[in-house]
C-alpha cells in the first residue's frame, strides 16, 4: 500500500510538471504571435530642437515682447533658425496665447543668478507673466523661473549646487515629483545620488514647462513651419 501512495504521488508530480511545461510553451507561442510594440525616442530626438535656455512670455503681439527686449533691426528669422540659440534674441510667433523667446542674450542662471533674477523682474515688470527654463543634459545644471509683474513667485536653479531656491513648490513640481534642496542641503555633487537626482530634474524641465505654458519642442508642427519670427540684438543691459 505504501508503494502504491508513492507511486501515486510521482504520477502526480509528473502531470504537474508536464501541466507546467505545457503553459511555457503556450505562453511562448503566443509572445511569438503579439507583435511587439516600437518605441520612438521621442523624447531624446526633441532634444534637437529645444534649446538649453528658452522664455514664454503671456503674449499674443511678437511687437510687444521686441520692445521689451530693445531689440535692434528686427529681422524676420524661421522657427528652425531661431530653435538654434544662436540668434542674440529670438521671438516666435504667437501659441496658444504664448510666445518663446529664445537666444543667446538670454541670462542663464548658471552663469549668473543675479543677472537672471534682474532680468525678469524687468521684462515681467513691462509683459506681465515670464518664465524661464534652462536644462543642460551635460553638466545637469537646470532652473526654472516664473515671475509677475515684476515679481520673481516661484525659482530654482542648480548649478553645481542649489544657486536660487524663492517661493514654494508649485502643484506642477510636485506632480513631477522635482528635487528642489535648499542652499546646502542638496547631496555631495559628485555622488552617484546628485548624478540621479539632478539628471532626473533636466529631464523634467521640459515636462515642467508644458504644465507651465509652451515646450519649444513640442509646439504644433504647422505653428514652426508656415509662421516666421522675430530675430534681433539689443543693446540694453539687465
Amino acid at each position: 500500500m505504501l508503494l502504491a501512495m508513492q507511486m501515486l504521488a510521482l504520477v502526480i508530480a509528473i502531470m504537474v510538471l508536464l501541466w507546467m511545461i505545457a503553459l511555457h510553451r503556450r505562453a511562448r507561442a503566443a509572445e511569438q504571435l503579439t507583435p511587439r510594440k516600437v518605441l520612438t525616442p521621442t523624447f531624446e530626438s526633441a532634444f534637437a530642437s529645444r534649446p538649453p535656455v528658452w522664455m514664454v512670455v503671456r503674449a499674443t503681439d511678437p511687437r510687444t515682447v521686441q520692445s521689451a527686449l530693445g531689440l535692434n533691426q528686427p529681422t524676420p528669422c524661421s522657427w528652425t533658425e531661431g530653435m538654434t540659440g544662436e540668434r542674440k534674441f529670438f521671438i516666435g510667433p504667437p501659441v496658444n496665447g504664448w510666445i518663446i523667446v529664445t537666444g543667446s542674450g538670454l541670462p542663464n542662471p548658471s552663469c549668473d543668478v543675479d543677472d537672471c533674477f534682474r532680468f525678469l523682474a524687468r521684462i515681467s515688470g513691462q509683459l506681465g507673466q515670464v518664465q524661464l527654463f534652462h536644462a543642460d543634459r551635460i553638466l545637469h545644471h537646470h532652473a526654472w523661473a516664473r515671475a509677475e509683474n515684476g515679481v520673481v513667485t516661484r525659482a530654482y536653479a542648480w548649478a553645481g549646487e542649489t544657486i536660487w531656491n524663492q517661493g514654494a513648490k508649485t502643484p506642477a513640481e510636485i506632480e513631477l515629483s522635482m528635487k528642489c534642496f535648499g542652499y546646502g542641503k542638496e547631496p555631495n555633487a559628485d555622488s552617484w545620488a546628485a548624478v540621479e537626482w539632478t539628471a532626473a530634474n533636466v529631464g523634467k524641465v521640459p515636462l515642467l514647462a508644458t504644465r507651465w505654458s509652451l515646450d519649444p519642442a513640442r509646439v504644433n508642427e504647422r505653428a514652426r513651419k508656415h509662421a516666421d519670427g522675430i530675430a534681433g540684438e539689443s543693446s540694453r543691459v539687465y
